[in-house]
């Protein structure tokens, strides 16, 4: 089993070493990172569910750290990003039933830890 909360941090000490490889690039990410997830017709934990649907069916172990966190952060509460998981289900098959594994235990391993 992965440890989410520690790919997490390694994640973001990698973006921020690609970031001074590529700062326009990185700073140009962070703003549309920013600019998406900030509330506006759809409040900001509502689009972290979404993009972590997307993270499962498209099968992307990363991302799927960053928005169960970002979802939890956001107060996603552990039933909601479970449908969120039965969506990507439904929206991925059989390989997004594996990855929505990994969003749960990602899930039980940010709340163990206090997020």
């Amino acid at each position: 089993m992965k440890d989410f909360p520690a790919h997490f941090e390694e994640l973001n000490v990698w973006m921020d070493k690609l970031g001074l490889a590529m700062p326009a690039v990185m700073q140009g990410f962070g703003a549309l990172h920013q600019a998406t997830i900030a509330k506006g017709a759809l409040d900001s934990k509502t689009k972290e569910l979404i993009a972590l649907g997307i993270a499962i069916t498209v099968r992307c172990d990363g991302c799927i750290s960053f928005h169960v966190h970002d979802a939890l952060k956001g107060g996603a509460s552990k039933e909601e990003i479970a449908e969120t998981v039965s969506v990507a289900i439904l929206m991925g098959g059989g390989p997004s039933v594996i990855y929505g594994i990994e969003a749960m235990q990602a899930l039980s391993q940010f709340q163990e830890k206090g997020l």
